[in-house]
């Protein structure tokens, strides 16, 4: 997992306290409140200067990194160090990402979008959030050594997974998400272990080693943007809630591939979001050299389904219910 002014007052602000007997149960927070509570929660990253430890865990892996963020006015900076598996290490300042991988010494650099994963929380398009998750106050409790109002956030179909949100009570920095299953389950967990907000800020820990890349074989992917129905394809429907948000063609070569190895076709990739989460179709010319069969996998939330249609290999991956995959897999298909 792995997301607008910070509002100086929250709506809930009594969240923990006893309500006495004769007091007449809350209301539901309605769409417009829905909205203003999520995107608080989201602004906070990008408003706060934090830095701090989390751990996401869920399907019987745990991987951690380090984060810190730094805002002046309207310029963006973040550094992220992976703690687990092979060194990687990625800074963003504003659309400008440098992700370098010192084990192969390649550094991939490429435009991106505002961050979208933890501890940020919308994938933008929240207009009609409220038609499809119901938002609820759960009360008051610690996390990471801070006060933090917790949310739970309902879907109101199948197609979506819930969520449980720990926000920092004095800036509304996400602390924890849990994405829950059908029963309530947490199946992924993201959290800080150790956070501190309102930090100095240290821009050059992060513009330095965007400058420093002698000795790195770079890589510039570039991304032309398109339309699914400009490249041949249409989607028959698509499920409730969610809306078309970026379609892009790219390359895919892999970071850590050798420099001999010969580049892979490019790649047709459409995101669909309904505010919350997202849904990734890649679409690529079939190669029965690497698409032996198809499949389907889960880590934590995030689903993945690959498969052939005709002439073309497709996958499709998001933190939805499998059901969801399918019904996207099941809706594509070439024009005439």
């Amino acid at each position: 997992m792995l997301l607008r002014p910070v509002l100086a007052l929250t709506l809930f602000g009594a969240l923990g306290h006893a309500v006495p007997a004769a007091a007449a149960p809350a209301a539901a927070p309605d769409g417009r409140e829905i909205r203003t509570l999520l995107t608080r929660i989201h602004d906070a990253a990008s408003k706060q200067n934090f830095q701090g430890t989390f751990v996401v865990s869920g399907g019987g892996a745990v991987s951690s990194a380090r984060i810190a963020h730094y805002g002046e006015g309207s310029n963006q900076y973040e550094r992220i160090e992976s703690l687990d598996g092979q060194a990687r290490y990625v800074y963003r300042h504003n659309e400008v990402v440098h992700t370098l991988w010192p084990g192969s010494r390649v550094a991939v650099v490429e435009q991106a979008q505002a961050m979208t994963s933890f501890p940020a929380l919308l994938q933008g398009g929240i207009e009609r959030l409220a038609e499809f998750y119901e938002v609820n106050p759960q009360g008051v409790e610690r996390v990471a050594g801070r006060d933090a109002q917790v949310l739970l956030v309902q879907p109101r179909d199948a197609h979506r997974f819930g969520y449980r949100l720990w926000s920092d009570k004095a800036s509304g920095l996400l602390l924890r998400a849990d994405v829950l299953g059908e029963r309530g389950e947490a199946i992924e967990t993201s959290a800080f272990s150790e956070v501190t907000i309102g930090v100095k800020p240290q821009f050059e820990s992060v513009t330095g080693p965007m400058r420093k890349l002698d000795g790195y074989r770079v890589l510039r992917p570039a991304l032309s943007a398109t339309r699914l129905e400009a490249e041949g394809w249409n989607m028959r429907q698509i499920v409730p809630g969610f809306r078309e948000a970026n379609c892009v063609r790219r390359p895919m070569e892999s970071p850590t591939a050798s420099v001999q190895e010969a580049p892979a076709d490019p790649v047709l990739q459409t995101i669909f979001s309904d505010g919350l989460t997202y849904v990734s179709v890649f679409i690529e010319p079939f190669d029965p050299q690497r698409h032996q069969r198809a499949m389907r996998t889960a880590v934590g939330a995030t689903q993945t389904l690959m498969r052939r249609q005709g002439d073309w290999w497709i996958t499709v991956v998001g933190d939805v219910p499998p059901a969801t995959l399918l019904a996207f897999a099941n809706a594509l298909e070439r024009r005439k």
